[in-house]
């Protein structure tokens, strides 16, 4: 069976703000996994005294310029990271990737979920049986793993979910009419537009992602938009844009939007004609190792 741990399609990381923490580059860079990392001109210096000069790539200021916000409040606040994501997709069709991945970069680390428990992984092989799996179809447009924290122990979870929101590690077929767009929850807006014309979302939970809260850390967009303004905005967005499907709630002490995925269960996976799939298991070389207490 397949021992491959080297992702075939490239890895972008879009940052802002934190070349001290750092979480997803060092977490890429435990499991020899290569990426570039995207940041704005003012700060490259600041990565560049940290990461490798290689890895950096600088948004070029048209892609500030040409996003689109979905408001009329310009440069008035940040303006997200959805212009560093749409960099990242234009750099991968430019080298001639089929997909890309693109990451948050508050990720601390990935884990294999194996019958409801969580092993955190050594290398790149989780990457790699995720892209086998999409290209399997003509129609999934858009896939990411879930958060570890909702893999409940006790709960049973089943290997990935069809057509619901991808988020903070997506992977991407790069020949879509979209692009990235909207201040806020860019990635609940990418996923329903997708859907709604009829494609395909996976969410894996065979494959998870540990993540630092957003809101918790420095950098990113915590201060401008969190510490000042609350959860209602980047809701409300949401609302305005998909008013058939979402709806803005409060829980947990917090708004929220609330997304209606169940109209897009009809959307089916279409299988390849020229893709043959290996009866058996395939753990891409990954195996259980005991850690010593």
């Amino acid at each position: 069976m397949s021992m491959k741990t080297t992702p075939k399609y490239p890895i972008y990381i879009v940052s802002k703000g934190r070349w001290e923490s750092r979480y997803t580059s060092k977490t890429l860079e435990s499991l020899g996994v290569d990426y570039w990392i995207i940041v704005e001109k003012h700060e490259y210096e600041k990565y560049a005294g940290v990461i490798d000069k290689c890895k950096i790539l600088v948004l070029p200021q048209k892609y500030l310029d040409e996003y689109d916000t979905c408001d009329d409040l310009g440069y008035s606040k940040s303006k997200g990271p959805g212009s560093a994501r749409n960099f990242a997709w234009q750099h991968a069709i430019d080298i001639g990737a089929k997909r890309h991945w693109v990451m948050d970069d508050n990720i601390n680390s990935f884990q294999r979920l194996n019958k409801n428990l969580m092993c955190k992984v050594t290398n790149g092989a989780i990457f790699c049986a995720a892209e086998d799996f999409v290209d399997r179809y003509t129609n999934v447009h858009l896939a990411g793993m879930n958060y570890d924290f909702f893999a409940l122990a006790k709960t049973l979870m089943p290997p990935f979910v069809r057509n619901t929101r991808i988020y903070s590690v997506l992977l991407i077929r790069n020949d879509m009419p979209y692009r990235w767009r909207g201040r806020y929850n860019e990635d609940t807006d990418l996923s329903l537009r997708i859907l709604k014309d009829g494609h395909c979302t996976v969410q894996f939970n065979a494959f998870l992602q540990e993540k630092q809260t957003t809101q918790a850390i420095k950098g990113g967009n915590t201060k401008e938009f969190y510490e000042k303004e609350g959860t209602l905005p980047k809701s409300k967005m949401i609302e305005d844009l998909h008013p058939d499907v979402a709806k803005v709630v409060w829980r947990f002490n917090r708004w929220h939007h609330h997304v209606n995925y169940h109209s897009f269960k009809k959307n089916k996976f279409i299988k390849r004609d020229d893709v043959d799939v290996q009866k058996g298991i395939n753990n891409y070389g990954m195996k259980l190792i005991k850690k010593d207490l």
